[in-house]
């Protein structure tokens, strides 16, 4: 029998598992040109990055001008999504270290998801042009339950735990991400929670409130082991 502590590991999606930051910022910067702005860096878009797409485009409209009309912005964000939808993968890949990660975590029998407020569509799609798709026992997406389920609020990981068949109470389970969406979502569901730090964190790394922080990858499995051994729950 295995001896390591977590039958179950969660993953955020944009700037946790992947480094997306360059499609994104595509994206972003496609639909504030048709308001006349400005194109943000990319480097500068990461850090407008969290909470999903809707946040992203606010952030983006607040540092490039003056605000926007609600319809005008409902225009901006679909925009935004299409241009996305159709140019998903260019340039976003695994964080260095990622598919060993992934492959650790699968020969000791864990149960690998990812809960994002990403559209589920959205990292689906992703998946499948990465070929990644068979690595996750499921993909949970911010609308997969409806308005107002996304993180910071817990719903999506009961639902990964609920898609795992077992007991909130008992759950062998950890999330891991990169913001305070994340570590939010993971402690109003009771589970414990790695940040990484080369993320699109919304605050420095060991501020955001995880039981761990890992600067690559390769530090993940020792990390779970130890937030097993330390008995966090």
């Amino acid at each position: 029998m295995s001896t390591f502590p977590f039958d179950i590991v969660g993953f955020d999606l944009d700037g946790t598992l992947l480094d997306s930051h360059g499609d994104l910022a595509a994206a972003v910067n496609h639909a504030i040109a048709h308001e006349g702005r400005q194109a943000i860096p990319a480097s500068e878009v990461r850090d407008l990055i969290g909470g999903g797409a809707k946040k992203m485009l606010a952030r983006a409209l607040e540092v490039t001008g003056e605000p926007v009309s609600d319809a005008r912005f409902d225009e901006l964000h679909r925009i935004l999504l299409d241009f996305y939808e159709a140019n998903i993968a260019v340039e976003t890949r695994l964080f260095p270290g990622g598919l060993e990660m992934l492959d650790g975590l699968a020969a000791r029998g864990v149960k690998i998801a990812v809960v994002t407020n990403k559209l589920e569509r959205f990292a689906l799609r992703i998946f499948d042009e990465l070929g990644l798709s068979d690595r996750f026992f499921t993909v949970i997406g911010g609308d997969t339950l409806g308005p107002g389920k996304a993180k910071p609020h817990p719903d999506l990981i009961f639902e990964m735990l609920d898609r795992a068949g077992v007991s909130r109470e008992e759950a062998r389970a950890v999330y891991v991400g990169d913001t305070t969406y994340d570590t939010g979502a993971a402690a109003a569901a009771g589970l414990p929670c790695v940040a990484v730090s080369f993320g699109f964190c919304d605050k420095p790394p060991r501020e955001l409130g995880a039981n761990a922080v890992i600067d690559h990858f390769d530090q993940l499995i020792p990390a779970l082991d130890y937030l097993g051994t330390a008995s966090v729950r």
